[in-house]
């Protein structure tokens, strides 16, 4: 009866509230970061560990697009993001060597996008600033990828077909990105198949949203769980780069 009940819960009654989304997502992005920090490219526990981390990107992407329905300041939530964006961009570099701006300056970015979509009424300064937004993308971690995913959850925003529409094409979008830079190092069939793995994380992330989020914050959410997903981008890098230089690395 017990395990009944707790299946109807599931499939009724959704279970997973946003925060335990979000630890997850935090804890397959430390899966990720420590992979691209530590583990050679051609391990095979590389592609596994990276492939967990492509969980987390559209589902902040997701929450990004609620946030901005939900926050009591616009304006707060745009300046958190940036001043955790500038903290992280040393500890990003030290820990994972890219080039590029961090991923809460991509977050920026869409949040700017979003607030374009919903506060510029002139059609054509409305899409000319999108564009431009989401070209600016390119300078940073997940360039034009999670700009478009921002602006697929934000059109479809409320409608649970449009959402898991918007998931599937976000999935084949990255695996389509991902087979062109497989093809380039391997013959096209092989490329195929390490491009669905690494899809696998959007495919999941869409699953545990729209089957089993109850929209809802956790029962005990209160400032340490809005603190600790800011906190943590950065805290977690600065670790990792810590460690890379007392390794020599």
């Amino acid at each position: 009866m017990e395990n009944k009940e707790k299946a109807i819960c599931v499939w009724q009654n959704p279970c997973i509230s946003r925060d335990a989304i979000k630890y997850f997502a935090m804890l397959t992005m430390f899966i990720n970061h420590v992979a691209n920090a530590f583990v050679p490219p051609e391990s095979v526990w590389f592609e596994v560990m990276t492939d967990i981390g492509y969980f987390t990107a559209v589902t902040m992407c997701f929450f990004l697009v609620e946030g901005y329905q939900y926050t009591h300041s616009r304006k707060n939530y745009a300046l958190r993001l940036l001043i955790f964006a500038l903290i992280s961009q040393v500890p990003y570099v030290m820990a994972l060597q890219f080039g590029m701006l961090n991923m809460l300056f991509t977050l920026f970015f869409c949040f700017l996008i979003l607030h374009v979509r919903h506060r510029i009424s002139n059609g054509f300064v409305r899409n000319l600033l999108v564009v431009l937004l989401v070209l600016v993308t390119l300078f940073c971690d997940w360039s034009l990828l999670a700009a478009i995913y921002t602006i697929l959850f934000d059109r479809a925003a409320g409608n649970r077909k449009k959402q898991a529409a918007a998931f599937g094409f976000a999935a084949v979008l990255f695996a389509l990105f991902n087979w062109l830079s497989y093809v380039m190092q391997m013959a096209p069939l092989p490329a195929l198949g390490h491009a669905l793995a690494s899809c696998l994380g959007i495919v999941i992330s869409g699953i545990v949203i729209l089957c089993f989020y109850n929209g809802k914050k956790g029962k005990r959410s209160g400032r340490f769980s809005k603190w600790f997903f800011y906190v943590f981008y950065p805290a977690h890098l600065l670790v990792l780069g810590l460690i890379r230089l007392g390794l020599g690395m």
